[in-house]
């Protein structure tokens, strides 16, 4: 054992691909995601045979686009990162959808590619022809940070580390670096250097104008009906922690918008169930880190799709989004005025504030009154709305006999409350937000993302394996039309041996298609009994829990009456904690 010890110590880098995992290693990538693939077999080759598959690790996936999805849910918790893998020009349109959820997402996702040999000469007939293109990066250009071809092994070397740079550096996002397959493969005369990769961290958080703080907290101080908007924020240790410092400071009410979350649903100051109301009556309204900020703050009308009346307020936006925008894909939405606009990074940003409004605060003895009755009036309205929520969620599922949205949430959260849970999943579960005891930063992973079906699963994996030494209960709540896309991951969940809780959300249809349906139908004077037509996910239906059994999954289900949901989710609990193996359940759901 010795011996072999001392022959790993020894071991140097003998092919370009070799010097590619020395870099990996030195970073501390723990895994990396991949479907094999020819144009990357140097680096296959070097992570299994002169690395061990040791940091990284390979998780074998069906598909890119779960490769890559992985990634970015393990990216979203760990502080070590992940990387992901795609072959080729195929893989790399394959995963292509991935990356853009990344990129609407701000997740660091280092996303290695590989190509056949650039130079023509040795390209083998058809094969190398049709899978190598001319500018690889070309085809993602438009939704990552950076790119870059690497056509020697220090290129390589280097594109990995400002890769690695460029995605951890706020305003986060994906990279894509290629690898020319002859430079994996290319003998080395004498071993690459890796450089102190202390050097090559990822810059330090952009503080505000001290100036424009001042200018905001005299805004926020003076307002009468101040509100905070937080989107992202949970992205970045303490900072939800440091918004709840700021909003107990002023007795400000906080929303959570729909990135992350922000602030704890059981604060006194949480008010986003009266979101509409609140932002009507706001004279100022500080926005954190929201990246579209004109979603956030108007509304539609859902019936009919029109814009309902603009919020006449003054609004103090601070974020890095500006930073982050990109002419093909307009996923920052219409521009919002603004009055006050800050570049900053939100985790140094809000702890500056707090303090500029402490000390004008204490100059204000009238002003420190009224901020202390402000608090008492908005933790009634906290109260009243939450005790609300509640009354009507158990009145209306008092005789339920299927399962409702409702009926599955309040029913969970009992089955669950008591644990130290995650949500890692929601896809527009909306419930668990108005309903559950969300208060600590990774028990929610939210995420805006682009809308590409086929996210959930490969997502879910990741934060699960991110959360997997904390022995936390991992819940994916998963849409079956969206399961649908990328069943081949509940594979790689078998095969790793993911401890995470499936609770398929089957309500046998795309539902958000048909809702879309039934509003034109109605706009239009027609009749909506068509309205699931080309949209239900019936004749015939999906059996999940026979699908997951196939994979090797514990199966359950499905589950069609109220009765029987708790019995099977706290089955389903108990064989997770003992047996540190994935559950689905196959729950039917009627709306």
């Amino acid at each position: 054992m010795k011996e072999n010890n001392k022959a790993e110590k020894t071991k140097r880098a003998e092919y370009g691909s070799d010097a590619v995992i020395d870099v990996m290693k030195a970073l501390d990538i723990e895994y990396v995601a991949l479907n094999p693939g020819a144009t990357f077999r140097g680096l296959h080759d070097s992570i299994v045979t002169y690395g061990g598959n040791k940091k990284p690790e390979i998780i074998l996936c069906p598909h890119e686009g779960i490769a890559i999805d992985i990634a970015h849910g393990y990216n979203l918790v760990s502080p070590k990162p992940m990387a992901a893998m795609v072959h080729n020009v195929v893989g790399l349109l394959q995963g292509s959808m991935a990356i853009f959820n990344a990129w609407v997402d701000r997740a660091p996702v280092l996303i290695i590619g590989a190509t056949g040999p650039i130079d023509t000469e040795k390209r083998r007939p058809w094969i190398d022809w049709i899978h190598t293109a001319l500018d690889q990066g070309n085809a993602v250009r438009d939704y990552t940070k950076w790119d870059n071809t690497a056509t020697s092994v220090s290129g390589a070397v280097n594109g990995i580390l400002r890769g690695y740079k460029i995605s951890n550096t706020e305003p986060k996002g994906p990279v894509y670096v290629c690898v020319d397959s002859g430079v994996q493969e290319q003998k080395l005369d004498k071993p690459e250097v890796i450089p102190d990769i202390k050097r090559y961290a990822a810059s330090t958080p952009v503080q505000a104008d001290m100036a424009a703080l001042r200018k905001a907290a005299e805004l926020l101080i003076s307002a009468n009906h101040p509100v905070i908007i937080a989107d992202y924020l949970t992205s970045k240790a303490g900072a939800m922690e440091a918004l709840v410092a700021l909003a107990e400071t002023l007795s400000v009410p906080v929303i959570n918008h729909d990135g992350r979350i922000s602030f704890p649903t059981s604060h006194p100051l949480n008010l986003t169930k009266a979101k509409e109301k609140i932002l009507a009556e706001a004279d100022v309204v500080l926005s954190l880190d929201v990246f579209d900020l004109y979603h956030a703050l108007n509304m539609v009308d859902d019936t009919t799709s029109a814009m309902k009346e603009p919020l006449k307020t003054t609004v103090i936006d601070i974020s890095l989004r500006h930073f982050a925008i990109k002419s093909w894909a307009q996923d920052y939405g219409e521009i919002q005025p603004v009055d006050l606009d800050i570049a900053a990074d939100t985790r140094v940003a809000i702890p500056a504030l707090t303090i500029i409004c402490r000390e004008m605060l204490n100059a204000l003895e009238g002003k420190r009154k009224l901020v202390r009755e402000r608090f008492d009036i908005i933790k009634k309205q906290h109260d009243d709305l939450q005790a609300l929520a509640w009354e009507n969620a158990t009145e209306n599922i008092r005789d339920e006999k299927v399962i409702s949205r409702t009926g599955l949430a309040v029913t969970l959260w009992n089955a669950i409350k008591e644990e130290d849970w995650v949500l890692i999943n929601n896809a527009r579960f909306t419930q668990p937000m108005q309903l559950w005891d969300i208060s600590r930063p990774y028990q929610y992973i939210g995420g805006r993302t682009g809308g590409g079906l086929g996210f959930g699963i490969g997502r879910a994996i990741g934060v699960t394996l991110a959360h997997k030494p904390f022995n936390r209960l991992c819940i994916n709540m998963q849409p079956d039309g969206d399961l649908l896309y990328t069943t081949g991951g509940l594979w790689t969940v078998a095969h790793q041996q993911i401890p995470m809780l499936t609770i398929m959300f089957n309500n046998r249809t795309y539902r958000n298609s048909e809702r879309h349906q039934e509003i034109v139908a109605k706009n239009r004077g027609r009749s909506t009994l068509q309205k699931g037509i080309g949209t239900e996910i019936k004749d015939p239906v999906v059996d999940f829990a026979a699908l997951a059994k196939s994979f090797g999954i514990y199966g359950l289900g499905p589950v069609e009456r109220s009765e029987d949901l708790r019995p099977t989710i706290d089955k389903a609990i108990k064989f997770i904690k003992e047996k540190k193996l994935p559950v689905l359940i196959d729950v039917v759901v009627s709306e």
